[in-house]
């Protein structure tokens, strides 16, 4: 039997790809269960002769490329919106795709509230605008203004209001931090006015979302990154999880923003004691298998999401944002070697599946 042949739809510049290090360990671990696994981009495939223009890593380093075979199945990988990476993607006759296209943090944020199974973990969330600044203001002490359609903690302002003043604390686009303190709620809103319109990512809007109380140590942020993905079955299953603890004074607890990343359960325990850390967690499992159930009823089939939760100071879960790339370095970072490689044989093993799923399939019509 032919082993079965699996593409990673990517950008590229070059042979500069925008994640090396994994894609280069992804293609390892496809070669060790038997697949054949390529990176390519939109500007690869070649229809007429039904080729691919593919790289894989080169011995001496960097990447070679060659013709490779049509892909059984795809994993889109790509994080660029180039127009036509989104063409290709619409085409539904050229390829099986591990995981439909996803949307945006803000219509995402917007599907979730109005799901019944989803409210009760949902911030108050909102479009961002003078009045309902104004109006969030009133009612909450801590918010973030966030980009609806950012990443990687890029251009999120936290906003403290206290006797002073507003105090702000975030990142820009490059990641370059911003503090500053605002008397009057009229300056605040020319500054965030500004903020908005210069961080603005594409023609995508910002939103305004309730503030939740994650300093269990000061100044510093601590939020949970849970991983849930396919298995080798077609099943969804959480491979694991850890609490990200941001660095000091930073708005958010990404880990290339200088945050540090520490075993959930040690965590929470300290904090918590080991039977509400129990609670916290199967409840953070619950959560996360009816993120995923809500979108594969929206989008169709998934293959793996990154969810960032908070749990507050009070233990209270409360969830934050999806990511359908998520990275996995979490694992590694707490030194979870096993669950590190896990988390990259996952996908390869759910595309194999889809392959034997596809072959059965023919072998079924072809007996009928």
């Amino acid at each position: 039997m032919s082993r079965p042949v699996i593409g990673i739809l990517t950008s590229r510049e070059g042979k500069k790809f925008a994640e090396p290090g994994y894609f280069r360990r992804l293609i390892q671990e496809g070669r060790t269960l038997g697949a054949v696994v390529y990176l390519f981009s939109h500007l690869d495939v070649s229809i007429k002769d039904r080729t691919i223009r593919g790289f894989v890593p080169a011995a001496g380093g960097g990447w070679e490329s060659r013709r490779f075979p049509w892909p059984d199945v795809v994993i889109d990988r790509c994080r660029k919106g180039d127009p036509d990476y989104r063409k290709l993607r619409r085409r539904k006759d050229l390829f099986l795709y591990a995981n439909q296209t996803y949307t945006n943090k803000w219509n995402a944020t917007q599907l979730f509230l109005k799901e019944d199974s989803l409210k009760r973990w949902m911030p108050v969330t909102c479009s961002y605008s003078a009045n309902n600044l104004h109006d969030m203001l009133n009612k909450y002490r801590l918010l973030y203004i966030k980009p609806g359609n950012g990443t990687g903690g890029r251009s999120i302002i936290k906003l403290v209001k206290g006797g002073q003043g507003y105090q702000l604390l975030g990142r820009n686009k490059n990641l370059a931090k911003k503090k500053l303190t605002i008397k009057s709620q009229s300056s605040l809103v020319q500054w965030l006015n500004s903020w908005v319109k210069n961080e603005r990512i594409r023609n995508g809007n910002f939103m305004i979302q309730q503030g939740v109380n994650l300093s269990f140590i000061a100044d510093r942020v601590a939020d949970t990154r849970l991983l849930i993905q396919k298995d080798e079955n077609g099943k969804w299953s959480v491979t694991g999880l850890g609490v990200r603890l941001g660095g000091a004074n930073s708005s958010t607890s990404n880990l290339h923003g200088g945050g540090r990343a520490i075993p959930f359960q040690r965590f929470f325990t300290e904090h918590f004691g080991p039977e509400k850390t129990q609670e916290i967690l199967k409840e953070c499992h619950a959560l996360a298998f009816e993120v995923v159930k809500t979108i594969e009823n929206r989008f169709g089939r998934m293959m793996e999401f990154g969810l960032d939760i908070g749990v507050d100071t009070s233990g209270r879960v409360w969830l934050i944002e999806v990511n359908p790339k998520p990275g996995r370095d979490i694992f590694r970072e707490m030194g979870q070697t096993s669950l590190y490689k896990k988390s990259i044989q996952r996908p390869i093993q759910y595309a194999m599946h889809l392959v034997q799923e596809k072959n059965q399939q023919l072998l079924e019509n072809v007996g009928s």
